[in-house]
């Protein structure tokens, strides 16, 4: 039984981006690619979709990087990028499936009594002091349903998710996660 999807190998593409199919914008899954085979679709990572359909439009030349798979059922190949750069853009512009930090602060009564704003304050100066404020997004939430622990603020590195924690631990966390990829 096992995996539905065998991996056969990575491959780089160059075309012509032709749109973007699949879902809502700023959340679409694929890619129209013209390469000179034909026409191609590419699954985009959660994490590019909204940097791609907000950066990219059609008819720019783009160099994917990514995975090819087989469907071992219906013997159709899906291709899922990992790296998608605009050639005529320069080298900085190459959209890498960065996952940006986001922070999330509750903006609810409760924890704004409780000392959001100055929560929020502290946290936007920390950043800013250790240059990290550019690579972080941060969120006022509603209700985070943990009102007991009030002011809530919760940070999401990738996968990872850290609950009520200082702004100067945020910072240090940021930091080494950034040094680490």
């Amino acid at each position: 039984m096992g995996n539905k999807y065998l991996t056969l190998s990575e491959l780089n593409l160059e075309g012509q981006l032709l749109g973007f199919v699949g879902g809502e914008p700023g959340k679409y899954k694929y890619l129209q690619l013209a390469v000179p085979s034909g026409d191609v679709e590419i699954k985009l990572p959660k994490e590019l979709r909204r940097l791609l359909s907000s950066s990219l439009v059609p008819g720019q030349q783009l160099r994917i990087c990514g995975h090819s798979k087989i469907d071992s059922r219906t013997s159709k190949i899906k291709i899922k990028a990992y790296r998608v750069t605009p050639i005529d853009g320069c080298p900085k512009q190459d959209l890498l499936p960065q996952i940006k930090a986001r922070i999330m602060v509750c903006q609810k009564s409760g924890c704004l009594k409780r000392g959001g704003k100055g929560l929020l304050s502290e946290l936007e100066k920390t950043l800013c002091d250790r240059g990290l404020l550019d690579k972080v997004t941060i969120e006022h939430t509603g209700c985070q349903k943990c009102c007991g622990s009030a002011p809530n603020c919760v940070l999401h590195l990738g996968k990872k998710k850290y609950k009520n924690i200082h702004p100067d631990a945020i910072a240090s966390l940021l930091e080494s996660h950034l040094t680490s990829e």
